[in-house]
């Protein structure tokens, strides 16, 4: 979690956990503020927030590791320990922000000291969990393993509905390549997690994917939504392939691939959760989200 005077960006969950995290994260602000302006320096602060306890205030300026009894200290019914680690981060929030959009690209580890000096560093290396490493020296380190999303989305149109799912998965932990033949169809911002692919030969990108990727296509013309539809279809190792449209284009497309020789069962046509039957493309979107997270969660697992 993030924390700036103002503001806050993701969360450490847990309500009362939460507000006491944000409390001791903008009181170690107050005093980096007081150290910069009796510093006469003019600077932004913003402090990162991985654990949580009570700690004294003259310790609130440099990292540091509190415990958290739940139901003791906090009234909290769930019970339990939580450890937060509190950093004062230089450099701006524009900075830090760019630094965590970054990490949502490739799997990386993020290396903190917990004791002694101020030191962190982002290694690549792959940790299946965090965890607190003791060197030779006795000096504590926070090993904070930041692993980009495995889910992968290839959404092939940029129509009103298209623009409605990036927005719907612009927060949720997934890659998006957003391809369309119309370069002008793309809004002038995406979510950092979308990459825009306009080309004339969108069918390429079927096989550029990686493996295991999902699929979902909805372009402006039937005709190309049956050959992305036959390159889908044709290639090996697809996680999931989703198709817009009613039972009606199903029968068609089904009809058109089965006297092409090509197995339609995976084909999920129409998409969206059973039951919801709104046309909005916010609704469509919403549904859809949820369909791919259910998708993505089941994959998680095997």
């Amino acid at each position: 979690m993030l924390v700036t005077a103002q503001g806050q960006f993701d969360t450490v969950g847990g309500g009362h956990l939460e507000h006491r995290a944000l409390e001791i994260a903008r009181g170690m602000l107050a005093v980096c503020a007081t150290e910069t302006v009796g510093a006469g320096h003019d600077s932004q602060h913003a402090a990162r927030v991985n654990c949580h306890s009570q700690t004294p205030a003259a310790a609130l300026a440099r990292v540091h590791l509190e415990r958290f009894p739940l139901g003791p200290s906090l009234g909290q019914c769930c019970g339990g320990v939580v450890w937060l680690l509190f950093e004062p981060v230089a450099g701006g929030l524009e900075d830090s922000m760019a630094l965590l959009r970054e990490r949502r690209r490739e799997d990386s580890c993020r290396i903190t000291a917990i004791d002694g000096a101020a030191e962190c560093r982002l290694v690549d290396e792959r940790h299946k969990e965090t965890h607190i490493h003791t060197d030779a020296d006795g000096r504590r380190w926070l090993v904070d393993p930041v692993n980009a999303p495995r889910a992968h989305l290839v959404l092939f149109g940029a129509g009103h509905v298209g623009a409605a799912i990036v927005r719907a998965l612009a927060e949720l932990p997934c890659t998006v390549t957003w391809v369309d033949e119309r370069d002008a169809m793309f809004p002038a911002q995406v979510p950092d997690n979308v990459a825009i692919e306009a080309t004339d030969t969108p069918e390429a990108c079927v096989d550029e994917a990686p493996d295991n990727a999902s699929y979902l296509v909805m372009t402006h013309s039937h005709a190309l939504d049956q050959r992305l539809c036959e390159a889908i279809l044709s290639r090996r190792n697809v996680g999931w392939f989703g198709l817009i449209g009613s039972k009606t284009k199903r029968a068609q497309f089904t009809s058109r691939m089965q006297a092409k020789g090509l197995n339609v069962d995976s084909m999920v046509c129409p998409v969206g959760l059973p039951g919801i039957i709104d046309k909005a493309p916010a609704v469509i979107a919403a549904s859809v989200a949820a369909q791919l997270l259910l998708v993505w969660e089941s994959q998680a697992k095997e």
